[in-house]
């Protein structure tokens, strides 16, 4: 897949079939738009391509209420990269786009850019400044700019329940802690990315050396708990490891920000600086705090052969 920008606008000769908007997650809503992207770009012998953005629309018009990130720009263009998209034009949002005219959008963007021939979003697709555009107004200027549009349900009857795919639920089922919810929701395990970071060593000294990952303040964490998962290094070696999300009240009474720490199983060595990938495959237990030191071990303990069970 090309990433390209509004400076670097490939304009197919062949046009695209192409598809607008921020995808985060790329959960399996957005992979079923996608999937008819491809589908009519293969049928009228086009490029398929995503218009996305650089940051979350509301971090621009409704910063103080504006979601937190199930995937940052990276994981979501790998995502997008691999459902074999062609393009992603990533846009900058801003003040100036957030106040864009819908019909100025579809000329520049749409046309001018990529050259569109088909349209697709989903149902409840809506664009342009306060949002005044939707898929009647991608209906109109297509028809008078050469381009088919059509909107597709996003929801995935029976996925979870009766509640449609969306990154709102996908954000609620992982405060609530409810990783089947969200596994069903996006088709993988959640995952973060970070560095590891220098802590202050104490699970070294209680026998379970961590690795103490730093991740972005603008992404979506699991409820606090203890979980078994994977962490993947730089090098794309991945190892089991129990996972602590929370603010270790058995220390702390007063708890500090909330730290994200890995014990990697059948591992030593140094991690210090790596950029490195945790994803949580299933939720062990609550945060707790504990009587003793020796309570705190015993459970640990126990924490790690529940991961060693789990992910055998």
């Amino acid at each position: 897949m090309q990433v390209v920008s509004p400076e670097s606008c490939p304009r197919p000769s062949n046009g695209t079939a192409v598809t607008i908007g921020f995808f985060d997650g790329v959960h399996l809503g957005h992979q079923l738009v996608i999937s008819e992207v491809r589908r009519l770009a293969a049928e009228r012998g086009a490029a398929s391509a995503v218009v996305t953005f650089d940051r979350h629309p509301a971090a621009v018009v409704r910063p103080k209420s504006a979601p937190l990130l199930i995937t940052d720009l990276d994981q979501r263009l790998d995502l997008l990269a691999a459902t074999g998209l062609d393009y992603a034009l990533v846009l900058p949002f801003d003040a100036e786009r957030s106040n864009e005219a819908a019909e100025g959008f579809v000329r520049s963007v749409l046309v001018g850019c990529l050259g569109a021939k088909a349209v697709i979003v989903g149902d409840d697709f809506h664009f342009g400044r306060g949002r005044s555009g939707g898929i009647e107004t991608l209906r109109a200027l297509g028809a008078d700019l050469g381009f088919e549009v059509d909107g597709i349900e996003l929801s995935a009857s029976g996925v979870v329940g009766t509640q449609p795919i969306s990154s709102t639920a996908i954000r609620r089922a992982l405060v609530e802690g409810d990783l089947d919810a969200v596994r069903r929701m996006l088709g993988r395990d959640h995952e973060v990315r970070g560095v590891v970071v220098t802590g202050d060593r104490r699970g070294r000294e209680l026998g379970f050396p961590t690795a103490n990952v730093a991740v972005d303040a603008s992404v979506c964490l699991p409820a606090d708990g203890i979980y078994a998962g994977w962490f993947e290094r730089a090098d794309g070696a991945v190892h089991r490891a129990a996972l602590s999300l929370g603010v270790r009240p058995t220390f702390y009474a007063d708890a500090p920000e909330r730290l994200l720490e890995a014990n990697l199983l059948d591992f030593a060595g140094d991690l210090y600086g790596e950029s490195v990938r945790v994803r949580f495959a299933r939720r062990l237990r609550g945060e707790a705090a504990f009587g003793s030191v020796d309570e705190l071990v015993a459970q640990m303990q126990r924490d790690v052969a529940d991961t060693r069970r789990l992910l055998a």
